[in-house]
């Protein structure tokens, strides 16, 4: 993007500025809001072809971790990572700077990262590095026929996913790539995936969606999760 650090600063600023402005006018006192700040991957998203060492990644992100942590975000969220040692350097960053954070990976059409490692790996690798210290893990930018088997062990690991933000979209991350126009899903089924989900996710009650996804996803997601209630 060509920004100086002191216009990347600020950009991070006017985004926390921007949440303040909607936490300010929707939440309630049955309805608190957590305003967090969103950290993305050093680099492609989609591929773990150039990776840094834990402490490369933590001296990399601790300059933006730094700016939201001196505004009014409540923690950090690291999205779309494709590889642990990543996200061991931006817990360790965050920790660093007092502020909680959250680690999302991705995963490919098998489930596991695209780094080839799976998922259960990674939040046990990053768990081991830092002592349990992110709040929770999610997934995102997959959608839920590519991790569905990852995660119907009903193993121990799994309580630490407490998020889920998937596509809309059953393709790859290559397919997507090569996409000319948006594929949007079906958003009546993506609720009902997600609501099959929670019976394997205990603890699962942050819901969002990534790629291709909008407000019709989003209600379908919510409308299944009361039902289900």
């Amino acid at each position: 993007l060509n920004y100086s650090p002191a216009e990347l600063a600020d950009a991070n600023r006017q985004a926390i500025a921007l949440l303040e402005e909607v936490r300010g006018e929707f939440e309630t006192e049955q309805s608190r809001m957590v305003i967090s700040g969103c950290l993305g991957s050093r680099g492609d998203g989609y591929s773990a072809a150039h990776k840094m060492t834990a402490t490369e990644a933590e001296a990399y992100h601790t300059e933006q971790i730094t700016t939201l942590g001196s505004t009014s975000a409540d923690m950090v969220s690291a999205l779309t990572q494709t590889y642990a040692d990543e996200a061991i350097g931006i817990v360790r960053a965050a920790a660093s700077c007092d502020m909680p954070s959250v680690n999302s990976f991705t995963v490919e059409t098998d489930g596991a990262l695209p780094s080839g490692q799976p998922l259960k790996d990674a939040i046990e690798q990053v768990d081991e590095a830092t002592a349990g210290a992110p709040a929770y893990y999610m997934i995102n930018c997959a959608h839920p026929v590519h991790f569905q088997s990852a995660v119907d062990t009903g193993e121990p690991w799994l309580e630490r996913i407490r998020g889920l933000r998937a596509n809309a979209s059953t393709k790859s991350h290559a397919e997507l790539d090569e996409s000319e126009t948006l594929d949007d899903g079906n958003p009546a089924e993506l609720g009902q995936q997600y609501s099959g989900l929670r019976g394997l996710l205990k603890n699962l009650n942050v819901l969002g969606g990534c790629c291709g996804t909008d407000h019709r996803h989003v209600e379908a997601i919510c409308k299944a999760f009361v039902t289900r209630s």
